[in-house]
């Protein structure tokens, strides 16, 4: 059912990032589950309709690079997303380490730059190694950025999507964070500027943010575990236990849309049982607008209970 101008969205993806796993159930600073977060996760997803094609964690999966994390990683997530029908595109991030994430994700021994290509039915989803072996910041080496380039001379159907871990974008809150961004980011600039490359998914920050990049929209997702504090009172920077969220991408064929999930539940104060809907389907285009729009109709003047729709 068409209720506004748009249609359905042509793909949906679910952005997730930083899970932070470790193993056995250990925790963050003593206090933080990431094991919770990243379940509390796949919870929320199951929620979304329309049902995610994809599920694209942009790096930092495993805390320490622990195989048995990335194991269990696997374990909680695979099954999930075959259930959902949605393919897993994982990204690798400065606290992986490529040698165990090779082998523990894909079973592979190259430990190389973890650089893959996955196509989601025409849309083009690439995940780029921005990581560097023994540091925190993020680089792409001459070859990288040869190969993308090869890539992307010759355009997917829907376009690309680029998911990194370490965002091309600044730091205006947090501004210690720049120590540990994606080095020589005008050498990126020049290969994706021009291309079918629509958006750029990233992470590393723990907090969501949102900018451009070579006039392309670039998305920050938060993270499952612990988040960054962007208005932190008396610190240069501030790790927190609470906001965690992951982004709902919604991709349509002249534009993408990209929705915050909050972990965390709230109490409800107003709202509509699913059984609204069926309601709602069976008006006219003209009747959901006198109802729903009209200020003075039973459903805005508040005649009838909790759920007034529903009472009319």
């Amino acid at each position: 059912m068409q209720y506004g101008q748009y249609p359905a969205p042509r793909f949906t993806l679910a952005h997730l990032s930083d899970v932070h796993l470790l193993a056995h159930d250990a925790r963050q600073y003593g206090v933080v589950e990431p094991e919770a977060g990243l379940l509390l996760t796949l919870e929320r997803l199951r929620r979304l309709d329309p049902v995610p094609q994809a599920l694209v964690f942009t790096g930092d999966l495993a805390d320490k690079a622990e195989p048995e994390a990335y194991a269990r990683l696997r374990e909680l997530v695979e099954p999930f997303a075959a259930d959902l029908g949605a393919a897993v595109v994982w990204v690798i991030g400065n606290h992986d380490e490529r040698a165990p994430y090779a082998r523990g994700l894909f079973d592979s021994d190259d430990d190389g730059p973890q650089d893959r290509v996955h196509d989601l039915g025409g849309l083009r989803v690439v995940a780029l190694d921005t990581s560097v072996p023994g540091y925190h910041h993020g680089e792409l080496s001459d070859d990288q950025l040869d190969w993308l380039s090869d890539l992307l001379a010759v355009p997917a159907e829907h376009g690309t999507i680029l998911a990194m871990h370490h965002p091309p974008i600044p730091l205006p809150t947090i501004e210690v964070g720049a120590i540990l961004e994606l080095l020589e980011q005008d050498r990126l600039a020049e290969v994706v500027r021009g291309s079918d490359v629509r958006q750029l998914l990233g992470g590393h920050f723990h907090y969501t943010s949102h900018s451009t990049f070579a006039g392309i929209p670039v998305s920050v997702a938060s993270a499952s575990c612990y988040t960054t504090d962007p208005a932190p009172l008396d610190r240069v920077i501030s790790g927190v236990d609470g906001h965690q969220a992951f982004n709902a991408v919604h991709v349509y064929d002249d534009r993408i849309v990209h929705t915050v999930i909050p972990l965390a539940e709230a109490p409800e104060v107003s709202g509509q049982p699913g059984e609204a809907r069926a309601l709602l389907d069976a008006l006219s285009p003209e009747e959901r607008r006198e109802i729903i729009s009209r200020k003075d109709s039973d459903f805005n003047s508040g005649v009838g209970a909790r759920d007034p729709l529903t009472d009319l």
